[in-house]
């Protein structure tokens, strides 16, 4: 799937561009300003949200309401982690300690995840897309794959097995004889014990295994390797990154539900990953103003993507 590099056409050069993709000086200046209350707004509106939805579980007494709210729980686990990863770009607050302490504490421990871990080896993911310490490789390599074999990944994922198996190797973290990884473990499962207990004390202590721990493990699971696969399967190492990121056209319910804070605009993202999510639109807008992203390379949406990838065989791009 990925492109053959002579078919890659450097980009026509302008005002914001030059021809390898990445913005002029004076542009790339303007992009990466960090906007610090309008990041803690979507913090705080991000917290807000995750309560109504389950406040609405809890007092409306209603299968169909509660079934909404798991799966929006599960979007809910997306975008704490999409905000962290921000965090872990050092793009959430321009203030150093800031951005850590809620990259980890309000965002990343909460689900499961440190943020400095995670910095850790996604740097790697950036410094070279499928090179020797790519980490991400096992959940996007050898695609094309049958439509079976992403079914069989997709309900491993649905059925919490992927979770499990995870969350099993989080668990053995606290018994490592490396001391930071146990003291990054004993700080996330304490956040979660924080958590439980605050179910209990409001009464709902239902509402911990059901309405953050499952859809965690479920929703989230599905939701992260569609995302992923999206973002790289079938691709390759290369010096351009579009032999190693698709370009994915973003509608409103996939940035709604699967790609939130303009996670989706992965090729703008890779191409230069110290820009803030809010301006990687208008990047993305620039990016396709000097064909550095055509409509031969960009799907037009995750669905079509997801066929090519399960098609079992190479398609014309995009499909």
């Amino acid at each position: 799937m990925a492109p053959d590099p002579a078919t890659l056409f450097p980009a026509h050069t302008d005002d914001f561009i030059t021809a390898d993709g990445r913005p002029t000086p004076a542009y790339r200046e303007r992009l990466r300003r960090i906007p610090n209350t309008r990041n803690a707004i979507s913090v705080v509106a991000l917290y807000a949200q995750t309560a109504a939805v389950i406040y609405a579980a809890v007092t409306i007494d209603n299968l169909a309401v509660r079934i909404a709210a798991f799966l929006l729980m599960g979007r809910a686990h997306a975008q704490f982690l999409s905000l962290m990863h921000e965090a872990a770009h050092r793009l959430l607050f321009s203030n150093k300690r800031a951005n850590d302490v809620v990259g980890n504490w309000l965002l990343g421990f909460p689900s499961f995840t440190s943020t400095p871990a995670y910095r850790r080896v996604h740097m790697a993911h950036h410094r070279q897309e499928f090179g020797p310490e790519e980490p991400d490789v096992p959940l996007y390599a050898n695609y094309p794959v049958s439509p079976a074999s992403l079914r069989r990944k997709l309900v491993r994922d649905a059925l919490g097995i992927t979770g499990a198996k995870l969350f099993r190797a989080q668990l053995r973290g606290l018994a490592s004889p490396d001391a930071r990884v146990r003291r990054t473990q004993q700080k996330i499962w304490g956040m979660q014990v924080v958590l439980v207990v605050a179910g209990i004390a409001s009464g709902n202590a239902w509402v911990y295994p059901l309405l953050w721990l499952a859809p965690n493990m479920t929703v989230w699971r599905v939701i992260n390797r569609l995302r992923a696969i999206a973002e790289h399967g079938g691709m390759t190492a290369g010096a351009d990154r579009r032999m190693s990121t698709h370009a994915v056209r973003q509608r409103w319910f996939a940035r709604f539900f699967l790609v939130p804070y303009n996670i989706g605009f992965h090729t703008a993202h890779h191409v230069d990953a110290g820009i803030p999510f809010r301006n990687l639109p208008d990047y993305t807008r620039r990016l396709r103003d000097a064909g550095y992203i055509t409509t031969a390379r960009e799907y037009a949406s995750y669905p079509r993507i997801w066929r090519a990838l399960a098609a079992g065989r190479e398609l014309p791009l995009p499909a």
